[in-house]
């Protein structure tokens, strides 16, 4: 855990920064440190992984990074594209790569009956946010449902990763309502995406990395 706490130490207190540049509203430092972030904390994969062998759990897991990072910076790495349209289609990528971690090598129960609460979610956000989607209501509903099935996924494994999920979840939530729904949502909900978005991410990875730590090799690469 003292590894793992100095491998998260940078992500974590660029979160802070980043977070805190965008509640006091400093957007010329909120941009480039949430381009920091996503690098930060593959790094953070990376040397809280040593002392273990790779797997195709920590490839999953930096490919999945990797793919939120695109889909944070669509609007500065892909500047000739309509900007949500790409952010959809690499978080998407991202949360498919979540879902086959998750599902396949990571998980130690069955769907809990609570999980139950994130169909729910979806039926009541596409509900409220339909009129307002135009030509996104498809890629919206189809962002939603691997998205909800990222949290539903995680909810099978380490808690770590089960509330990494859900604050993953809750993020996109917030996200979705700032961006279609701009006039109902206050100023303080900004930086509450990219919190809820910071925890989400480093709570995966660290649970990931916790999980391949106690369960013996072979469980996590069959």
């Amino acid at each position: 855990m003292r590894r793992l706490w100095i491998a998260f130490a940078p992500y974590i207190v660029m979160s802070v920064v980043h977070v805190g540049a965008l509640a006091v509203g400093s957007d010329a430092l909120a941009g480039p440190t949430k381009l920091a972030l996503m690098p930060l904390l593959a790094l953070a994969v990376v040397w809280g992984a040593r002392g273990t062998t790779w797997t195709t759990v920590h490839t999953l897991l930096v490919a999945a990074i990797g793919l939120s990072w695109i889909g944070d910076g669509a609007a500065t790495f892909l500047p000739w594209l309509p900007t949500v349209p790409m952010m959809l289609l690499f978080f998407g990528l991202a949360h498919l790569c979540y879902i086959a971690l998750f599902w396949r090598f990571l998980a130690v129960r069955r769907i809990p009956p609570w999980a139950v609460v994130y169909a729910a979610w979806w039926g009541v956000l596409l509900a409220v946010l339909w009129s307002h989607l135009g030509g996104l209501v498809i890629a919206v509903a189809v962002y939603g449902l691997v998205l909800g099935g990222t949290a539903v996924a995680a909810s099978r494994c380490d808690p770590l990763i089960v509330w990494g999920g859900a604050f993953f979840l809750a993020s996109d939530s917030i996200l979705a309502f700032r961006l279609f729904l701009p006039e109902a949502m206050p100023d303080w909900t900004s930086p509450a995406v990219m919190l809820t978005y910071c925890l989400g991410q480093g709570l995966i990875a660290a649970g990931v990395l916790v999980t391949t730590r106690v369960r013996r090799p072979a469980e996590v690469v069959a």
